[in-house]
């Protein structure tokens, strides 16, 4: 047996056996899916003896959750604490992400058996806010040396696939299958009948296999306007997303390829294509994320987009919202964020009409140190859920992110002030003694912010007329990897000399949103455990300032 997941909740350890079963009611299999040990072999020993096996077993798996109270607290050194984190191990790219009945479901690239990449899994969490998150068994497991790469989900609502009924539709899971045993990548499904808890991979995989080594991270949706089902998909190497359309997510034909464009310096992975409005109430034009593995504005992985039109068959690029520069270079991508940690982002599907928005978020690290960053028993972190539009600047589209407005449940009550001088300022945030923060600011431009915590030093935040600058090298441990260090910096447009930020300041993050969302930068910290203290430049400059506390989503 291969113990897979764990997880604490209301201080109940509950333990999930895979591939063979789960720990309840009914049936005890091993892990090849052989002979029940609760069944009638014919003879008491075979019973007594597997009783005994998964007895050692269990008392083996009940000591290792006792032996980390760290996984019951989530109170660890540099433990997020309003960012979603897994338990323990390794966890890179988001996956899967598919809103359901009431939940928001969260998969994520993880490593069942340590906290360096490897056996590349689906883990599994769920909320209801966007905020608070409940862990869940493992969902889909690494096997017969294929492992469980990047892709979506979605709700068949019409049951295309003929793997639910109308009644009850399945979700389904479309992923690569990264096979370990030879150069090889292919589009695999799995589905699930009871919202998620337990999944059954497709007979019929793989669903599309080109025969390619780097052919990978498919984002499906389902495009009214065309009656089918589309994925979008990369070949990593030639820098190109494919297009593929299907009529029930088994039977898939080509539609069309976009690329190479934008930064082509990096590999190409997790795509991503949807709609979203204009600001303004001039429209919408679709987008596609395309994240990429090295080359970024800040250095290593990021994510940049394209704006333009999608018809069913082919993406129109919108020519004029491209930099002017066309030689594959960093300057010749469009950027998500211009931090240092923010990569694989994709969106949820299914999120209601009703709501309207466009969710998505990423996983909060760099490809350049992600494997050293100084966290046990746990690797990496999410950003924050973002709502995404676009506004139109001069003639060019540009994205926009602004945290969901969820995350304003777990502020405590706060104090707003206007045109405070700097040191009123600092006084105020310093009488909270608040270690998590959510500030909201406008103050004008040529001006610098410290961020302090403890005595690990400050972060500066540089906001100048055209320019924003986040210098995290003189803020907590830095040593770790020589490409930690470093000043990241993002274009900004100041508008009658004023800028307007959101600062949202976890134990080991900081994310700047600037003007509503144009400019945005996303950096991890390493820091002692304390208050956070800002320090202002100068005196006058603060316009309007908001300071929210915010609560731990784990106590």
């Amino acid at each position: 047996m291969t113990l897979a997941n764990e997880r604490v909740s209301r201080g109940i350890a509950t333990i999930h056996v895979s591939p063979g079963g789960r720990i309840g009611n009914g049936d005890w299999r091993d892990s090849g899916g052989g002979l029940p040990i609760r069944s009638s072999l014919g003879t008491l020993f075979p019973v007594m003896m597997a009783r005994v096996f998964f007895f050692v077993f269990l008392m083996g798996a009940v000591t290792t959750l006792k032996a980390e109270p760290g996984a019951t607290h989530y109170n660890e050194l540099y433990r997020p604490q309003f960012h979603f984190s897994p338990a323990k191990n390794w966890m890179n790219d988001p996956n899967g992400m598919v809103y359901y009945e009431g939940e928001y479901h969260l998969f994520y690239q993880y490593n069942p058996f340590g906290d360096k990449w490897g056996h590349m899994s689906w883990g599994h969490a769920v909320s209801r806010d966007l905020v608070h998150w409940e862990h869940l068994p493992l969902a889909l497991a690494e096997e017969n040396h294929v492992m469980i790469f990047s892709g979506s989900a979605v709700i068949d609502w019409k049951n295309t696939s003929g793997f639910g009924s109308e009644d009850r539709p399945p979700m389904v899971a479309i992923y690569t299958g990264h096979h370990t045993d030879k150069k090889l990548q292919d589009q695999r499904l799995a589905y699930s009948t009871d919202k998620g808890r337990t999944w059954t991979k497709y007979a019929g995989n793989p669903v599309i296999d080109i025969g390619y080594a780097d052919f990978r991270d498919p984002k499906v949706f389902w495009h009214e306007d065309s009656a089918q089902w589309v994925m979008i998909v990369t070949l990593s190497m030639e820098k190109k997303l494919r297009l593929y359309g299907s009529p029930n997510l088994k039977d898939w034909e080509k539609l069309s390829d976009f690329g190479p464009r934008g930064c082509t310096q990096g590999v190409w992975e997790c795509p991503d294509l949807f709609p979203l409005p204009v600001e303004g109430g001039e429209g919408s034009k679709w987008v596609i994320i395309l994240n990429i593995g090295g080359a970024a504005p800040a250095g290593g992985s990021g994510c940049q987009y394209f704006v333009g039109d999608f018809d069913g068959e082919t993406f129109h690029l919108h020519e004029e919202s491209m930099p002017a520069i066309a030689d594959g270079s960093t300057a010749a991508g469009l950027w998500a964020d211009y931090g240092r940690d923010f990569y694989a982002a994709v969106s949820w599907s299914d999120v209601p009409a009703s709501d309207g928005r466009r969710l998505w978020l990423g996983w909060m690290s760099n490809w350049n140190y992600a494997q050293d960053v100084p966290t046990s028993p746990w690797r990496s972190a999410m950003t924050v859920p973002r709502s995404l539009s676009l506004r139109e600047v001069d003639g060019k589209y540009r994205l926009l992110q602004e945290p969901a407005g969820e995350l304003a449940g777990i502020r405590v009550s706060g104090s707003v002030m206007e045109r405070p001088t700097a040191g009123t300022a600092e006084r105020l945030i310093r009488s909270l003694d608040a270690e998590l923060l959510d500030i909201e600011l406008t103050m004008a431009a040529g001006r610098a912010i410290s961020i302090t915590r403890g005595t690990s030093g400050s972060a500066i935040l540089h906001v100048d007329e055209d320019r924003l600058r986040l210098d995290r090298r003189t803020m907590g441990e830095t040593s770790f990897h020589e490409k930690f260090p470093g000043v990241h910096e993002a274009p900004l447009r100041s508008k009658n000399g004023l800028v307007t930020l959101r600062l949202l300041i976890d134990r080991s993050s900081i994310e700047v949103f600037a003007n509503g969302g144009e400019s945005v930068i996303s950096d991890l910290i390493f820091t002692e455990t304390a208050p956070t203290r800002l320090g202002f430049s100068s005196s006058p400059g603060i316009v309007r300032l908001g300071v929210y506390p915010l609560r731990s989503i784990w106590r």
